[in-house]
């Protein structure tokens, strides 16, 4: 009987492992977990909800999404869409909602409903839990060594991790992994003051063309929100090599500064004897903090204003700029940019060119999305092409 040793019970484990116990219950499958329970993370994410993947509206490139491993997640889309991914857990009796903001849930919002429909899914195989993997090596028969048992596949689907120990011997290229997914530490009074404030804008790092836009959250430690997160994700290697120090740019508008003057000169021609403090274009509490931050008077009215004001004004509200300090843990998710080299596998099969019969899936390979059940969507979908690239070899 072909045996399958499939290493981390996570999305994409026990994904492939469900796809293999469907589409071919005559493989013996083991899947080893070195923690006390399978789907922990999965558990865990969308603020317990499981945010399991997105429609994809409004993503004109898949870069967008996935800043690392586009080209080969667009190829396991193709095998595996997000449309599939909908279908796969309706009919097994988790039916899914969409919310505005592109994201698909579980109906009853119950992250434990899509890991109790997995483990039903991949009944049969084996799940060793407690048990890490210490290494991976070619035996002289063809076979793959898990912790010295021959296996004749092997699915790695570790997930992010700051090093691969187990993977060592099997001389692969690294992408060193770094954080990714993680909200900035701003060290401004002011600013933080500001906390539990939520306002669309785009936020950028300066001196690059790093940027992103969405909802922006001001916390007791900085910023955080969907426009952070993203930011985090594009820039993940470049502030890892700052140091995580720097400088953050806020368009508060999500404007252009042509748009932001043509507003401002139009809302003083129809209010000219009205106090600029008392004309909200953004939340009263942000508003004063920004007239406090292009030097303008609480009493100037919008007549006084002048073309310096008008200036100093126009910079403020589309180029705030704050010191960034260091970056903080996103609730209980974290998500690396790094991993197995993309160079090291098969696109379509994702095989590993080197040694034949050895596959990887989800976040161990150099592949990471933004927020919005893109990554998910990752781990499905490369972990379904695993589970058919094997399929295919039997």
């Amino acid at each position: 009987m072909p045996s399958v040793a499939i290493i981390g019970a996570g999305a994409a484990g026990c994904f492939c492992a469900a796809q293999l116990r469907k589409r071919a219950p005559e493989l013996a499958v083991t899947v080893f977990e070195a923690g006390a329970k399978p789907l922990a993370k999965v558990a865990i994410t969308g603020g317990g909800r499981c945010n399991l993947t997105n429609s994809f509206e409004g993503i004109r490139s898949l870069s967008e999404a996935y800043p690392r491993g586009e080209r080969v997640v667009k190829r396991a889309l193709q095998a595996f869409s997000q449309e599939d991914t909908i279908r796969w857990f309706t009919g097994h009796g988790v039916p899914c909602v969409l919310q505005p903001d592109h994201c698909w849930f579980p109906r009853s919002q119950d992250a434990m409903d899509i890991v109790r429909c997995l483990l039903s899914a991949m009944q049969g195989a084996h799940i060793r839990l407690r048990t890490p993997v210490t290494s991976v090596t070619p035996a002289d028969t063809g076979n793959l060594l898990v912790n010295e048992e021959p296996f004749d596949y092997v699915v790695v689907t570790t997930g992010g991790a700051s090093h691969f120990p187990f993977l060592e011997g099997l001389q692969l290229g690294i992408v060193p992994p770094v954080p990714s997914l993680f909200t900035f530490t701003i060290p401004d009074p002011a600013l933080r003051s500001l906390m539990g404030l939520v306002v669309e804008a785009s936020i950028g790092l300066a001196g690059t063309s790093f940027k992103a836009s969405g909802p922006l959250l001001v916390t007791d430690w900085g910023l955080s929100g969907p426009a952070t997160l993203k930011l985090s994700s594009y820039a993940a290697r470049h502030l890892a090599d700052t140091g995580y120090k720097g400088t953050v740019c806020i368009n508060w508008l999500d404007k252009s500064q042509t748009q932001v003057r043509e507003l401002l000169q139009e809302t003083a021609s129809e209010n000219p004897q009205k106090l600029v403090s008392t004309t909200h274009l953004l939340p009263s509490r942000l508003w004063s903090h920004l007239l406090g931050k292009a030097a303008l008077r609480p009493d100037i009215r919008w007549a006084e204003l002048g073309s310096k004001g008008l200036n100093r004004l126009i910079a403020t509200l589309t180029s705030d700029s704050y010191p960034l300090s260091g970056k903080s843990k996103f609730r209980e998710e974290f998500v690396t940019a790094g991993g197995v080299a993309l160079s090291n596998i098969n696109p379509n099969t994702l095989e590993c060119k080197q040694h034949p019969g050895l596959y990887f899936a989800g976040e161990v390979l150099d592949i990471d999305a933004i927020t919005g059940g893109f990554n998910l969507q990752a781990a499905w979908s490369t972990g379904y092409v695993c589970a058919e690239s094997i399929i295919s070899s039997l």
